[in-house]
This record gives structure tokens, C-alpha cells and sequence, in this order.
């Protein structure tokens, strides 16, 4: 090789670490802890599989980057914005029906090339805005010019959702109905993404990879906040409560070995110093009393925090194991008891909580009343709690302005042994509107737990040894 040959080769190899090196820190700005370790890991991927296949890249530096389930769709945006290219395909004249018609032919007979390509005509036909894509004349874009790319755009346009029972004609008598109706819907799921990746891309050029992947990548599922939550965030966070509770489950063990042994036994510490001239070289532990406690979930199962209510339960559930009994309760304006919703070692379905407010008690009028609801469980319940007894109470603390009930709850959390709250709204927003989360705060400890990644936080430094 030539010195000018060895000099490129070098300069491609700097940009690519570079490159990796930036990509590293915008995978940590994500939430996605990965250290030099991972970091050197991904670079020998690099070398090992080459650039030419960035499907088979992917998945490598994916295998060296990644630790936890949910981080998955976060890290294939940031790769895409950082190696792949966008290609905008000339300008094309064609109408939306005609996008429609080639889309359904394309889908039916599951031609990955030529839905890519669709989705490159449909979002520079239909996305572009403020200057970009076709009908209006190009212009310098800046990051305050109000320009770029739309997936959504694209999508409001074509309607694909419209074309899921052409496509299952399309595709022939082979399999039942129903199966074709399941693959053609995941089909045009995967056609969205490729619009959506399209037009990140194609962002990216005109503002930049940095600014795109700062505020153009979807958070991880684990810090996807429970209140603003869409139904497919919903569903991936219910596929991640088994590792979670495995994870806390192992956690709460580990303490448990750690405190086999608890305070120092004075008397028996004195007698034993005798024997080095008083001083006390060899302490003597009392040896703990170990049993698992109790646990009481006490949760708003109102419209406003019902994702929220029904994760932490169906994690509660998973995590049964570590007590010698969980008990489940549930209100929106008056209180009863869940338990019996949930079987042991069984995932709940999805709409759970949808399906215990319409076959429970756990609603009389529908709006949230926090001070009637703590009163039905202290005029009903109470003996739930006891000495070995942890309270969880879940919810916004929002009381639509009805009596907080402040001795209702001061008289739970004096009788359990420890007693939190774990309320899904951000703490900035705990004295605003309705919330008397500020109030209820003085009687009980109250967490933020926004998300997964906070709500894994708090479970597993306040849950018993």
C-alpha cells in the first residue's frame, strides 16, 4: 500500500472512532449506560464485521453496547442517524393513490426493497415542509428555519391503516384470515418505521446528526414517563416487569445474606472483653429474627394513572415471592380489595385494571376521591396492616378538591411498619391544580416515580430486607 493509501485508511479509521466515540455519549445522554469497556468492544465489532452490512453492524454493536431489555428501539434510531445515509429519490409525480396502490402490491408480496423505496417516495412526495421536498423551492435550512422531514405528514397522507384488508386479499387464500389480518398489520408497522427512519435521516442532513439525535429520538421504554405512556409503550413495559422483578428479587436477597446479623449484644460482648483486659476486641451479635413481611398495595385505579397502577401491581405481583403475603387493594372513589384479580406466578392481561374497576368496588361515581377511598379502608380493612406490615400507596394524589382525609391516612401509616407513596406526576407538580400530594407528604413519604427506571429505583431501595 502506497503512504497516501496508509494515510486514507488511517483518516477513515480516526472518523469511524470519532464517530463511535460521539455515538458512546449520545447512547449515555439516552440512558444508556455504556463505559470504555463496551465502548472497545463495539470498535473490535466494527473491525470484525465490517461497514458494508449495516444490518449485521447493528446487531453487533448492539450485543456490545446494550445491558437491559427496553433500550433496544432507542439504540437502532441513534445507530441509523449515525451510520446509515439518507437517499432522496428524485422527485417523483406520482399521486397519493398510486403511493397507496404500489404500497399494498409491495406489502403483500413482502418486498422489504421496494417498501424501503416506497417510503422514500412517499415522505419526499408527502413530508417535506417549510421549504423542503417538492412544491415549493429549496433553501438554506437552519435549525430556526421552521424546515424539514415529517413521518407523520407522510402517514396522515397515505392512510395506511385504510389498506389492511386490501393487503390481506393480496395475499392469497394460504393462511386464515385472521393470521393474514396479524401479518399485514405488522407489515405496515414496519413500513411507518421505515418512513420515520427516512425522515430522521433526511433531518439530520439539513439540521444536523447531533441536534436530530437530541431531539429526535423516541426515550427508552424504561424512561417513557407512566402518564404520557401510548398503548405500545404500555405493552413493551408489561414485557419488561419479569426481568425487572428477577433483577429486584436478587437484589432484595443479597440484602438479606448481608443482614444475617444485627445489633451488639452489650452483656455478652462485656463478659467476652474479660479475656483481652476490657477491651471489647471481639463484639458479639444478636442474631436477627428473619421472616419476610407483609405487603399492602393500596392503588388509584382512576383514567389518569391507571398504566402507572397497573404496572407497579402486575410488579408487585412478580415479586410476591419475597413476602410472606401480598395483599392488593384498589380505588378510585371508594376502596376493595384486588387480591383475587391477580394468580400467583401469572402475568395479568393487558386491560387489567380496566377489568377491576368493572368487576369490583372500587367506584361509586367515577371521579377520584382520595379521602373517601382512605376511609373505606380504615373502616374496612384496617387489620390488613400490622407490625411486619409495608404500605405502598400508588397515585397522583389529584382529589378533584374533595376533603383529603388527613386522619384516615395518618392512622395507616401508624399502623404498618413502613409506609410510602409512590405518586407518577413530577414533584414540581405535587402543589399545583387539584394535588394534595404536598399535604399528604407531611404525614408519609412520597416518591417520583415517572417512569420505569425511577419506579425500579424506589421499589428497590424502600422494599423490606
Amino acid at each position: 500500500m502506497t503512504s497516501s493509501g496508509r494515510r486514507s485508511s488511517e483518516q477513515a479509521i480516526d472518523t469511524m472512532t470519532d464517530r463511535l466515540v460521539e455515538f458512546v455519549g449520545l447512547l449515555r445522554d439516552h440512558g444508556i449506560s455504556a463505559g470504555p469497556s463496551e465502548t472497545i468492544d463495539a470498535a473490535e465489532a466494527m473491525l470484525a464485521l465490517g461497514l458494508h452490512d449495516r444490518n449485521r453492524l447493528r446487531s453487533g454493536m448492539a450485543a456490545c453496547l446494550l445491558r437491559r431489555n427496553g433500550q433496544r428501539a432507542v439504540f437502532d434510531q441513534l445507530f441509523d442517524i449515525y451510520f446509515l445515509t439518507a437517499e432522496q429519490p428524485a422527485t417523483s409525480s406520482a399521486s397519493v393513490d398510486d403511493l397507496r396502490d404500489r404500497l399494498v402490491d409491495a406489502l403483500a408480496r413482502e418486498d422489504r426493497a421496494a417498501v424501503t423505496e416506497l417510503a422514500r417516495q412517499a415522505l419526499t412526495t408527502l413530508g417535506g415542509y417549510g421549504g423542503v421536498g417538492t412544491g415549493e423551492p429549496s433553501r438554506p435550512v437552519t435549525t430556526a428555519s421552521g424546515a424539514g422531514w415529517s413521518s407523520y405528514l407522510t402517514m396522515k397522507s397515505l392512510r395506511p391503516e385504510q389498506l389492511s384488508d386490501r393487503i390481506v386479499e393480496r395475499m392469497g387464500t394460504d393462511l386464515d384470515t385472521a393470521v393474514r389480518t396479524i401479518e399485514a398489520d405488522r407489515r405496515l408497522r414496519e413500513f411507518r418505521a421505515a418512513v420515520q427512519t427516512e425522515a430522521r435521516l433526511r433531518s439530520a442532513q439539513l439540521r444536523g446528526t447531533e441536534y436530530i439525535a437530541r431531539r429526535g429520538v423516541e426515550s427508552s421504554t424504561d424512561q417513557v414517563d407512566f402518564l404520557g405512556a401510548r398503548a405500545q409503550d404500555l405493552a413493551e413495559m408489561r414485557r419488561l416487569v419479569n426481568p425487572l422483578a428477577r433483577k429486584l428479587a436478587t437484589r432484595l436477597a443479597a440484602r438479606r445474606r448481608k443482614a444475617v446479623r444485627g445489633q451488639i449484644d452489650m452483656r455478652r460482648t462485656l463478659r467476652r472483653s474479660m479475656a483481652t483486659g476490657g477491651v471489647p476486641i471481639d463484639p458479639v451479635l444478636r442474631a436477627r429474627k428473619h421472616g419476610r413481611p407483609d405487603l399492602v398495595v393500596l392503588a388509584d385505579l382512576s383514567g389518569s394513572v391507571t398504566g402507572f397502577a397497573e404496572f407497579t401491581l402486575q410488579l408487585v405481583q412478580a415479586l410476591q415471592d419475597q413476602f410472606s403475603k401480598v395483599r392488593s387493594f384498589g380505588f378510585i372513589d371508594t376502596c376493595d380489595e384486588i387480591t383475587g384479580f391477580f394468580t400467583p406466578g401469572e402475568p395479568p392481561a393487558a386491560g387489567a385494571a380496566a377489568r377491576i374497576v368493572r368487576d369490583s368496588n372500587v367506584a361509586r361515581f367515577g371521579s377520584s376521591n382520595y379521602g373517601e377511598a382512605f376511609q373505606g379502608f380504615v373502616d374496612n380493612y384496617l387489620d390488613a396492616l400490622g407490625p411486619r406490615t409495608s404500605l405502598l400507596i400508588l397515585g397522583d394524589a389529584r382529589t378533584n378538591r374533595t376533603d383529603p382525609n388527613l386522619p384516615a391516612l395518618q392512622t395507616m401509616a401508624d399502623r404498618a411498619r413502613h409506609a410510602y407513596w409512590l405518586n407518577p406526576e413530577p414533584a414540581r407538580s405535587w402543589s399545583t391544580g387539584d394535588s394534595a400530594a404536598h399535604v399528604y407528604a407531611d404525614l408519609i413519604t412520597m416518591h417520583e416515580c415517572r417512569n420505569v427506571k425511577q419506579l425500579a429505583e424506589v421499589i428497590g431501595r424502600l422494599l423490606p430486607a
